[in-house]
């Protein structure tokens, strides 16, 4: 298995120019053995952020504030606040949905066993 090769980020600038100026992705894909969805990843980056978006460094990229809100060491009692507040609705969340599926599932069970005991049914304990 090859290593994970690391880019410069004026060698991805070049490329995703390249992209943005017409060359297609499955042709510079080709050319330079590169995953055409890593191709597709820095212009998307690009054109979100930016030189910044392909700017970053190797490694798993940053989470983004707005999905996983946390203080960072602080004692700003605000900022906790607005942390508990979306980790509560989060939670809130999940147990919403676990508890429409329960509700669906246990309507179905409820269903499927008074249609097995409605009355005339003739079961044959028989196999």
């Amino acid at each position: 298995m090859a290593a994970n090769r690391v880019f410069t980020s004026q060698f991805r600038q070049s490329i995703v120019e390249r992209v943005l100026k017409g060359q297609s992705v499955g042709v510079l894909s080709q050319e330079l053995n590169i995953g055409r969805s890593v191709l597709y990843r820095w212009c998307d980056s690009y054109r979100r952020e930016g030189v910044a978006g392909i700017e970053r460094g190797a490694g798993r990229p940053p989470h983004r504030i707005d999905r996983v809100a946390t203080p960072k060491q602080t004692t700003d009692s605000a900022e906790v606040a607005h942390c508990k507040v979306a980790e509560l609705e989060r939670r809130l969340g999940r147990m919403t949905l676990e508890n429409d599926f329960l509700k669906r599932a246990f309507k179905r069970v409820k269903e499927a066993h008074s249609k097995s005991n409605a009355p005339g049914d003739v079961r044959c304990m028989e196999k």
